[in-house]
C-alpha cells in the first residue's frame, strides 16, 4: 500500500468519527430536557379587573362669574372656606349701577305725569265730542258738521297721545328694572353649600362678563364635596366590560395607604379623542380612544380636594372555584384541528388545508417529561391566572414558564423541572 493511499484512509476515518461524533451530538440535543417551571391546573377564585387613572371631583361644582362690569370691592369669602347656600360672597362696586336707577325713577315718574295728564286731555276730548254728536242727533241746526268732525279729531289725537305715553311709562319701567337688576347683579350670593376650591381675583380687580371667555368673568368656584367622584378615562378595549354598579377599589395619590370603595355610577356613550405619544413623535393621526366613567366613593376621606390624581380598579366579574391557568402558561401555535369524520374524503382535505395554519390559543401539558400543545378555551382574565372553559382537567401539569421557555417550546418536546433558586443566606461578621 502506498503512502498517499494511506494518508488517505486515515483522513477518511478522522472525518467519520467527526461526523459521528457531530451526529450523535445533534441527537443528544435534540432530545435534551428544556428546563421550565412547572404548574398545575387547578380551582381558583378569579376577580376580573380592569384598571384606569384619572381624578377626584365633585359631583356638583358651580363656577361664580360676573354678569356685568365694575371693580370689586369686597371679597367676603378665602379659598378652603366652607359656605353655605346664599351667603353673600362679593361686592362689586355698585355707584354706576345707583345712578342708572335714580335716573330711571325718575324717567319713570315723568312719563307716568305725561300719562296721567295725556289721560285727562282723552278724557275731556271724549266728552267734548259726545256732547257734539247729542247736539247733532237732537238739534241739528245749532251745531254744524264741521264742528262734529273736528270734535272726533281732537280725540282721536288724544286717544294716540295718550297710548304714546303710555307705551313712554311701560318703556321706562323696562328700563327701571334692567337698572335695578344690574344693582343687584353687584352683589353675589353662594348658589350651592360647599366649599370654595378655587379664587383666582382679589379686591380692587374689574369683574367682566364672560362674553368670549368664561375663564375671564370667573370669581370662584365653589364645589359641593358631600358627594366625591373618582372621573377616570377607559380604553375601548375595556369600556364594554363595564356596567353600572361595578364595584370599584380607587387609590388616591395623596392617601398612599388607603384604598376607598366606590360604585360605577355613569358610564359615558361618547369617546374622548387624544393624540397618542407614537402620533405626535410620527406626525400620523394615531389617536386613542378613551371613554370617561365616574365612580362614586362610599367612605372618601374628609379632607379631599379636587383635581387629586387617582387610580381605579374597576372589577367587572368575578368566578368562585373555577379551573385555571396562569396568565403566562397561555401561548399561541399553529394548531391543525381534526376534520368532521362526517365529511366526505375531498371535503376532509379541504378541512385540513383550511385549519392546518389556524393560530391557536393554548398550554403546553406534560406528561412522562413529554410537553404537548392543547388548545385551550379561555374565560375571564384575573391578576393571575385565566380561567378555562375547556381543554384541560383539574390536577394535570403545565407548563408554567419561563416566558423564554414557552416561546421557544415545540410540541412534543421533552422538559424537567427546573431547579428552585437558591436562597441568599446572609452572613455575619464577628
Amino acid at each position: 500500500m502506498s503512502r498517499g493511499w494511506k494518508i488517505g484512509l486515515i483522513v477518511g476515518v478522522i472525518a467519520l468519527g467527526v461526523g459521528g461524533l457531530v451526529a450523535a451530538t445533534a441527537v443528544r440535543n435534540k432530545h435534551k430536557a428544556v428546563e421550565v417551571k412547572l404548574d398545575t391546573v387547578a380551582r381558583r377564585d378569579l376577580v376580573a379587573a380592569v384598571t384606569a387613572s384619572g381624578k377626584i371631583d365633585a359631583e356638583k361644582t358651580v363656577d361664580v362669574t360676573a354678569d356685568i362690569t365694575g371693580r370689586i370691592i369686597k371679597l367676603a369669602v378665602k379659598e378652603g372656606d366652607v359656605v353655605r347656600k346664599g351667603q353673600f360672597l362679593v361686592q362689586i362696586d355698585p355707584v354706576q349701577f345707583q345712578g342708572a336707577v335714580s335716573r330711571g325713577e325718575a324717567l319713570l315718574a315723568s312719563n307716568q305725569a305725561a300719562l296721567v295728564q295725556a289721560r285727562t286731555n282723552r278724557d275731556q276730548s271724549k266728552r267734548q265730542l259726545d256732547r257734539s254728536m247729542q247736539i247733532s242727533h237732537t238739534a241739528p241746526e245749532l251745531i254744524s258738521a264741521e264742528a262734529v268732525e273736528q270734535a272726533q279729531q281732537a280725540y282721536d289725537v288724544a286717544v294716540s297721545t295718550y297710548n304714546a305715553n303710555q307705551a313712554l311709562v311701560e318703556q321706562a319701567q323696562a328700563s327701571l328694572k334692567e337698572a335695578r337688576d344690574n344693582l343687584a347683579r353687584t352683589q353675589l350670593f353662594a348658589p350651592i353649600s360647599g366649599r370654595v376650591v378655587r379664587l383666582p381675583v382679589h379686591e380692587g380687580e374689574v369683574a367682566v362678563p364672560g362674553t368670549f371667555s368664561k375663564e375671564t368673568a370667573l370669581l370662584m368656584t365653589i364645589a359641593d364635596l358631600s358627594t366625591i367622584l373618582a372621573k377616570v378615562q377607559v380604553d375601548e378595549t375595556d369600556i364594554v366590560r363595564l356596567h353600572l354598579g361595578d364595584s370599584v377599589d380607587v387609590n388616591i395619590d395623596a392617601y398612599p395607604d388607603t384604598t376607598f370603595l366606590g360604585r360605577v355610577t355613569k358610564i359615558s356613550n361618547s369617546a374622548k379623542l387624544s393624540q397618542t405619544a407614537a402620533g405626535a413623535q410620527t406626525g400620523t393621526n394615531d389617536r386613542a380612544v378613551d371613554f370617561d366613567v365616574e365612580v362614586t366613593l362610599l367612605n372618601p376621606p374628609r379632607d379631599v380636594r379636587p383635581d387629586l390624581s387617582c387610580t381605579a380598579r374597576i372589577v367587572t366579574d368575578t368566578r368562585k372555584n373555577v379551573l385555571s391557568v396562569p396568565i403566562i402558561a397561555l401561548t399561541v401555535r399553529e394548531h391543525e384541528k381534526v376534520p368532521n369524520e362526517q365529511l366526505a374524503p375531498q371535503d376532509t382535505i379541504r378541512a385540513v388545508k383550511k385549519f392546518k395554519k389556524k393560530e391557536t390559543e393554548g398550554v403546553f401539558v406534560v406528561r412522562d417529561g413529554i410537553a404537548t400543545f392543547r388548545p385551550v378555551k379561555i374565560g375571564i382574565a384575573g391578576d393571575e391566572y385565566f380561567e378555562v372553559v375547556d381543554g384541560v382537567r383539574e390536577g394535570e401539569t403545565l407548563v408554567g414558564g419561563t416566558y423564554q421557555a414557552i416561546r421557544d417550546l415545540k410540541d412534543g418536546d421533552r422538559v424537567k423541572k427546573a431547579p428552585e433558586p437558591k436562597k441568599k443566606t446572609e452572613t455575619s461578621t464577628s
